[in-house]
């Protein structure tokens, strides 16, 4: 006796499990358990209105894009291209079901192993480059925002990160006598948190910034924050970097 089809679709998901993403699939939730519930459609309700309904065939970069929650939407508003990258090959094996399954919208988006650090090899600047939940598991995270500044932001930069700390930012001047201490000590001064060992059990937890640390490496990267719809989520515009700061270097491979 045959399985009906969607049993056999379910067996799939299932085999790539565990999901990060909770896409609905012909139906079927890839983590109805999820710890942080509805994730990621939840989150994305609260910030959706800083983009356009229709991206009027824009092109767009996915950069870590998991099971490619953000890489179908962009595509169901228009995006005229889609490129969805991640280090992590079940993520995106995932991502290719999810989007097999999206029937038009999913054949419009391609996919490639990269990380954030080999976006030059991908030799295009995007109209909109999406650049969420990445931050904090790199252990270089300025130079990968130089990195997109340098090779590919066209235009605007959808930006996100944990944050923990001081939600708000202290002014900062342009420069400091050395004896300056106090400056320091204030919660609202840029921090970034090393994690040495795990933080949620992931070792891939490294730097956690405050508010502060965020705004202030995306200005010093060259990137102009035009909203803050949510805490951890930034839209960012491509400015010309600060004359003090260096071109990143080229990363080979």
């Amino acid at each position: 006796m045959n399985r009906p089809a969607d049993d056999g679709l379910a067996q799939r998901i299932a085999a790539l499990g565990p999901w990060f993403h909770n896409l609905r699939i012909a139906g079927i939730e890839t983590a109805p358990d999820h710890p942080l519930g509805d994730y990621p459609a939840f989150k994305w309700r609260g910030f959706a209105h800083v983009l356009p309904d229709d991206l009027g065939g824009a092109s767009v970069l996915d950069i870590g894009c998991n099971a490619g929650f953000y890489s179908l939407e962009m595509a169901r508003r228009g995006a005229g291209q889609v490129v969805a990258i991640d280090s992590d090959p079940r993520y995106l094996q995932q991502a290719r079901l999810a989007a097999e399954m999206a029937g038009e919208v999913g054949r419009r988006i391609h996919f490639q192993q990269l990380n954030v650090y080999q976006v030059g090899q991908l030799r295009q600047r995007f109209d909109l480059v999406i650049f969420m939940g990445v931050f904090y598991h790199l252990r270089h995270p300025l130079l990968a925002l130089d990195l997109l500044h340098e090779h590919v932001v066209a235009d605007r930069l959808l930006f996100q990160s944990m944050q923990r700390g001081a939600n708000g930012a202290a002014p900062v001047r342009s420069d400091y006598p050395f004896g300056e201490w106090s400056v320091f000590e204030r919660p609202d001064w840029p921090k970034l948190h090393f994690v040495e060992h795990r933080y949620a059990q992931d070792p891939t937890n490294w730097f956690i910034p405050n508010a502060a640390a965020v705004e202030a490496m995306l200005r010093s990267a060259g990137f102009e924050i035009l909203e803050r719809p949510e805490r951890e989520v930034y839209l960012c515009a491509r400015t010309v970097r600060p004359e003090t700061v260096a071109a990143p270097p080229r990363i080979a491979g």
